[in-house]
Parts: structure tokens; C-alpha cells; sequence
């Protein structure tokens, strides 16, 4: 609990905790997933699970920070790769999406139209009507 409040601050929410150093946030999950790896019939099992989620949204939103910061700066593979990081580390968080529009415009900026056809057709089949923000607009993040 001691990581985890310092996850999401002493007193409340301070700022977007997405957006700082996740070391909190793992050193957490990894105290909750233990506890329930370890008890699992105990009453604060449920209260854990649902932390953990918690944690692994946060963890993954904050990989986003970092792919719209490095696409941003024009450094597309490296925000290609924490894209693809989301994909497989937290492929049931709510982040997939931007993950997948972020492959699609590091793709596009490489000039990597297999790869990004491949990524535009997954975000597709899972986000119908959601197409990715055009890799030209600099000033445009996932939302």
C-alpha cells in the first residue's frame, strides 16, 4: 500500500501520476501480485486485483507518454518500439488504441507502408472508424 500511495500521491492525485517515474507503480504491482499469488482466499485479494489493474493502465499509459513524446521528436523507432511495448506488456489496457495509432504514424514517417498497413488494418479490426492522426501533424497526440 506504501508503494501505492506513493503511485498516486499522499494527499490525493497530484497531476497525471502517467506521467511520472513508474517505479512506484511496479515496485506496487509487484506487492499486490505477490499477495495474491500468496493469499488468495484472503479478504484483501479482490482489493489487490483491482489495484493491479489499476497499475497496469497506469503503466501503460505512461509507455504512451513516452511514444507521443519520442514521435514528437521524431524519433520513430524508438516510439514505435514502446508502442509495440504496450501491445505485449499491457494488451488489455485501455492504451492499445493510442499504441496502435502511434504504429500506424511511426510506420507512416518511416515510409514503412507494409508495417503500417499491417498496424492501420489491427487498429481497424479492433477500433472500426478509428483511423490514426496523420504522421505530418506535428502538434497532434493520440488522444
Amino acid at each position: 500500500m506504501a508503494d501505492f500511495h506513493r503511485e498516486i500521491g499522499f494527499f490525493g492525485l497530484q497531476g497525471d501520476p502517467t506521467e511520472r517515474d513508474p517505479k512506484a507503480a511496479q515496485e506496487s504491482f509487484a506487492a499486490f501480485k505477490d499477495l495474491v499469488a500468496r493469499f488468495p482466499g484472503s479478504k484483501y485479494a479482490p482489493d489487490a486485483r483491482l489495484r493491479m489493474q489499476y497499475l497496469i493502465n497506469a503503466l501503460a499509459k505512461y509507455e504512451i507518454h513516452v511514444a507521443s513524446y519520442y514521435h514528437l521528436r521524431g524519433a520513430y523507432i524508438a516510439a514505435v518500439n514502446r508502442a509495440k511495448e504496450v501491445l505485449t506488456m499491457y494488451p488489455n489496457s485501455p492504451s492499445t488504441r493510442e499504441a496502435l495509432q502511434i504504429l500506424v504514424k511511426g510506420y507512416d514517417a518511416m515510409g514503412m507502408e507494409k508495417l503500417r498497413d499491417d498496424a492501420q488494418r489491427v487498429l481497424d479490426k479492433n477500433f472500426p472508424g478509428n483511423k490514426a492522426p496523420s504522421a505530418n501533424t506535428e502538434s497532434e497526440q493520440p488522444s
